[in-house]
């Protein structure tokens, strides 16, 4: 008994060092306009790769970071940009929209969002990292979107840290330079279908 109480300790203290290790919501800054935008490698929902500085060879890249299918925000705006999807592309755009979640989900995201944009998977957070969104919600807030939401953050995602990116928006130049961006812990809020149009309106 002794020995699982022990054990039982250091499986705590050793959990709340790795959490300890992951930045709040708060502390995750985004990389700023200005900035050259780290290039990436990711697998699309139909195992697809896209290779940012590629396509940002055809024009710029309107980069959205979504937390998951299970997110009825997320979904409300992916729906709007997809509503806009035209207005977008009629600005030279590409619109690309990543998340921690497995291509699985991925498919998810498109039927209830009817996305025909790119999905892409962010394996081991590597794209968030890169952009600074990446952050761990608290342990409540963990427990209510897997249980109310049915996140199922440890299943979908590629380890069981369940961390998210905060819902940033980036706009993206050819030259691969940061023109543009929404960034806001709270993640009631959005990027608009007008700001991002404005913002690709200000490129020459």
């Amino acid at each position: 008994m002794k020995t699982f109480i022990i054990q039982l300790i250091f499986l705590t203290v050793m959990t709340n060092l790795t959490a300890q290790n992951y930045k709040k919501a708060t502390e995750a800054n985004g990389l700023e306009v200005g900035q050259q935008a780290p290039d990436f490698s990711a697998k699309d929902a139909n195992s697809g790769t896209f290779q940012l500085s590629e396509k940002l060879k055809t024009g710029p890249v309107v980069l959205i970071f979504y937390r998951g299918q299970w997110c009825p925000i997320c979904n409300r705006h992916l729906s709007e940009i997809q509503k806009n999807l035209e207005k977008i592309m009629n600005k030279g755009a590409t619109v690309v929209a990543v998340s921690p979640e497995k291509p699985a989900y991925l498919e998810k995201t498109a039927e209830k969002t009817s996305a025909k944009f790119t999905l892409l998977y962010d394996q081991n957070y590597q794209i968030a990292d890169a952009y600074n969104v990446t952050f761990l919600p608290g342990k409540m807030t963990r427990v209510m979107y897997n249980t109310m939401l049915g996140a199922n953050l440890k299943e979908a995602h590629s380890d069981e840290s369940q961390r998210l990116p905060i819902p940033a928006t980036y706009v993206i130049n050819a030259d691969g330079k940061i023109i543009w961006r929404h960034f806001d812990p709270d993640y009631k809020k959005r990027s608009t279908v007008d700001n991002i149009l404005a913002a690709l309106g200000s490129l020459k």
